[in-house]
């Protein structure tokens, strides 16, 4: 075996594989989306080379950085909001066993398997100002006052949609934390019993301590999908009403395909790379982990 694996020629047949897919597939798009970013190319037609004009110009942009402190604000709400009811409903599954938790497992995964499409629209129907079912649930109780058109006030669009992503993506994250509560050791949780422990310090001396790793890479899961949101919004509001729900990845659709400014919108998509390695970079130095 060692004798194998000092073999250059076998380790390089091993490795050339998965290391050319990631040069053609991550890093050749990269570099041309850099250069693409340095010229006026509007899609189709000959392009001028403008150096570094497209992403001096984003910098500048307000609805770029618009679009970011909306992602931001997806961010911060999934991991306040969502997360910490994931795990609590992860937690209460594992408690309740037989066919209730199969049956409340794939109740909460629901979401997660019908197309995005689909749910999209059915909360545009839902939100309506009109024949929308929150408005007339709203009236049914006697709350018409609290009544909005949640799609077309700048005010509160945001939270809406913010809203329809977060039960969207609940189901993923509360089979993660499910997934990571089933392997954990029980002889772990036989000695605190033993040792007295009650629920509440089982919980934060025992339960999430050791669901750290999975605690990790579901917020930075979270955190990358907040700033890639793309899907959901063009189908509901598509950044509106005034960009007041936009996001990266729909503003740098509308500017390369819509408004034909192919280069502007690459300038976009690399300043958005860059945004999301030092996302990941910071995540990974917050949830650093210490060796015992």
């Amino acid at each position: 075996m060692h004798s194998f694996l000092q073999n250059r020629k076998i380790i390089f047949m091993l490795v050339f594989p998965g290391f050319a897919i990631f040069v053609f597939a991550v890093l050749f798009p990269i570099g041309l989306s850099i250069y693409y970013g340095m010229t006026d190319w509007s899609g189709i037609g000959s392009l001028n080379f403008i150096g570094q004009e497209n992403f001096k110009n984003v910098l500048q942009d307000g609805v770029f950085w618009i679009s970011l402190k909306n992602a931001a604000a997806l961010a911060f709400f999934t991991v306040i909001l969502q997360h910490p009811l994931a795990l609590i409903f992860a937690l209460l599954l594992d408690r309740v066993g037989g066919k209730s938790e199969k049956f409340f497992r794939t109740v909460f995964f629901i979401p997660c398997i019908i197309s995005i499409i689909v749910t999209s629209k059915m909360w545009v129907n839902i939100y309506n100002s009109q024949y929308g079912l929150l408005n007339k649930v709203l009236e049914l109780l006697n709350l018409g006052f609290l009544k909005q058109q949640w799609l077309g006030d700048p005010d509160i669009v945001l939270f809406s949609v913010i809203l329809i992503m977060m039960w969207q993506g609940f189901g993923w994250a509360l089979l993660i934390y499910y997934a990571g509560i089933k392997g954990l050791p029980e002889d772990v949780y036989e000695a605190a019993r033993i040792d007295g422990a009650n629920s509440f310090q089982t919980l934060f001396k025992i339960t999430v301590p050791l669901l750290k790793p999975v605690i990790m890479v579901n917020v930075i899961w979270a955190v990358i999908s907040s700033l890639k949101q793309m899907e959901t919004i063009y189908l509901t509001t598509n950044g509106g009403p005034g960009n007041a729900s936009q996001f990266l990845a729909n503003y740098l659709y509308i500017k390369a395909f819509n408004s034909y400014e192919y280069g502007y919108g690459n300038a976009i998509s690399v300043l958005f790379v860059i945004v999301c390695l030092i996302t990941v970079l910071l995540l990974n130095r917050v949830f650093k982990t210490e060796e015992y």
